[in-house]
Order: C-alpha cells, then sequence, then structure tokens
C-alpha cells in the first residue's frame, strides 16, 4: 500500500490521547481520532494530517472504518474503564492483521505503612485469597473478617494492599453485593454509567454522586435516585482544596472511586482521604487482555512512525 494512502486510528477521548495526538502532528504523520463527544473534538490539534470522527463505534462501524480509511496501525488510547471499544478494537485488529498497540493509563500506587488506624487491604473473589482482620476509624465502618470468611459473604476476602486507608475491589458487583455502604454518607465519583446500581443503597445510607456536567449524565444521576441537593457537576481534575472542602461539607464518611489514575484525580482523592482519615474504595480497573501496551509517549510514537 502506497504511504500516502497509511493512517493511524487514534482511540482518544483521554488526556493522554491528545498528548499522543500532539506528538504525532509533530513528526507530520496522518491519523484518524476517534471521540465520543462533539465537546472532545476542540481538544485535539488542529492540522491537516488529523482527522476527527465523533460518535460511538459498533463492530461492524469499526470494521469499516478500517477498511475504507485504510487503517495500517491502532493505537488505543481510550479510558482504562472504556473497555468495550478496546475489545472490539483488538478483535477487528487480529481479524485484518493491524498492528495494535494500547497506551495504558499509569496506575497510582500508595506509598506503604499503617497509620491513622487503617489497615491495608484489598478486596477480591477468589477463593485463595488472603484474608486479615481490618479496623476502620470511622464507626459505621468497623469489622473484623476472620480467616474463615466466604467470598460470597457480605465482605469478601482481604488482600494487602500498599497504601493505609484505601480498600480497593475488583468491581462494583463486588462492592453493591457487600455491605461496606450500610449507613454511610458516600461519595461517588465513579461516572455516570453505574450510578443505577446503587439504587438499592438510597434507603441503608446517604449517597451523593460527582457527575460530569452534561445533560445525558445529569439524567442518569436522578435516575438512578439521586435527588438535586446531593448531586454535583464538576470536570475533573478537582483542586485539593476544593475536593477537601465538598468532602467536609457533606460531612462523608466513605468515598468511592475508580483507579482511573492521576489524570482521573486518584492522586488527589487519596490524598484527602489520608488528610481527612476517610476509607477511600477503589474499584480497579477491568481485567483486558492486551495484545501489547505501554505507558511511554516516545514508545508510542516510534510505533506510529514504523507502520505509517
Amino acid at each position: 500500500m502506497p504511504a500516502s494512502q497509511r493512517r493511524l486510528w487514534l482511540i482518544g477521548g483521554t488526556s493522554e490521547s491528545v498528548q499522543l495526538a500532539e506528538a504525532i502532528a509533530s513528526v507530520d504523520l496522518p491519523y484518524l481520532v476517534t471521540v465520543t463527544t462533539a465537546a472532545a473534538k476542540s481538544l485535539y490539534p488542529q492540522t491537516p494530517n488529523l482527522q476527527i470522527q465523533v460518535g460511538r463505534l459498533n463492530g461492524k462501524q469499526i470494521e469499516q472504518l478500517c477498511q475504507q480509511q485504510p487503517i495500517t496501525a491502532i493505537l488505543d488510547a481510550s479510558h482504562p474503564y472504556a473497555v468495550e471499544i478496546s475489545r472490539i478494537a483488538i478483535a477487528t485488529a487480529q481479524r485484518f492483521q493491524i498492528p495494535y498497540l494500547r497506551f495504558e493509563r499509569p496506575r497510582v500506587e500508595g506509598d506503604g505503612g499503617d497509620e491513622g488506624g487503617f489497615s491495608n487491604i484489598r478486596v477480591t473473589t477468589t477463593e485463595n485469597s488472603e484474608t486479615r482482620p481490618y479496623k476502620s476509624v470511622r464507626a459505621g465502618f468497623e469489622q473484623t473478617l476472620s480467616s474463615t470468611a466466604k467470598p460470597n459473604s457480605l465482605n469478601p476476602p482481604l488482600q494487602r494492599n500498599n497504601q493505609p486507608g484505601v480498600i480497593t475491589l475488583d468491581s462494583f458487583e463486588t462492592l453493591v453485593a457487600g455491605d461496606y455502604l450500610n449507613q454511610q454518607r458516600v461519595l461517588l465519583t465513579v461516572g455516570y454509567k453505574v450510578l443505577s446500581l446503587f439504587q438499592d443503597w438510597q434507603a441503608r445510607s446517604t449517597l451523593f454522586a460527582r457527575i460530569l456536567p452534561g445533560v445525558t449524565s445529569l439524567e442518569a444521576v436522578i435516575a438512578a435516585g439521586f435527588s438535586r441537593d446531593r448531586i454535583i457537576a464538576l470536570r475533573p481534575p478537582v483542586p485539593f482544596e476544593l475536593e477537601m472542602a465538598l468532602w467536609r461539607h457533606w460531612d462523608i464518611s466513605l468515598v468511592v472511586t475508580k483507579a482511573s489514575g492521576v489524570a482521573g484525580g486518584e492522586t488527589t482523592k487519596r490524598q484527602v482521604a489520608a488528610q481527612l482519615g476517610i476509607p477511600l474504595l477503589v474499584i480497579d480497573r477491568p481485567v483486558v487482555t492486551y495484545p501489547q501496551q505501554t505507558s511511554d509517549v516516545a514508545v508510542a510514537l516510534e510505533f506510529c512512525q514504523r507502520y505509517l
């Protein structure tokens, strides 16, 4: 295929994808960026070599895109929790033998230790998980789990984590099936798509939701049973001082977030949780088997140049 017809597909929608788009533009490579909202389009560089397509893509549309452009390499910089687009892109890449590289947002790791009355724990649903007693500084969160606890009990087995006060769960299903939210004042910073899972907890806890400003997210949070005085619409990153003020204003006793990395505000939430002595429940990233991945922009750029 002539070099003039080759085009890279950059799966966008994250701050990392904007950074990658700028790097690709700097070396004059032809590429297509796909985003799901019109608002995201304005974040990318304006260059003759860049095409931007707005809208969600299903499997058939992705196949058509790869054939019509035509796409000779895929750089996936989608959100860590946007697993559907990644899985479809991987399957399409394998079917048409297109090189694929996942650009994975770095994880946030704790600094270890044990202070402030918290234990370092990780919750999974595996039979062989190690269990350890723990006690929270919050009265409503105090409990001890014995080594004989069953994975399907209210609170599944625990494994050591690496930051005081942070509890990592493997899924939202584990969270809502357990007893973690009971009688708590909970701030949910998890996106609007999963808020319906918390409807049954509205009567047993006081739930607050922070969402992105937008009609779709606002409609979803109201449909999930949140009253207007328990909703705040903010676009991240949220500054440390504002994050702390919000938790204090609502007298939050437990915060739920995703393992979304620095760009998703995870570091700030960990810092505020440690400062205020509030437990932080982190929902781990979904498991996706990527053919190859990197968190290095230079490596990603070399990949793009190799196939264009």
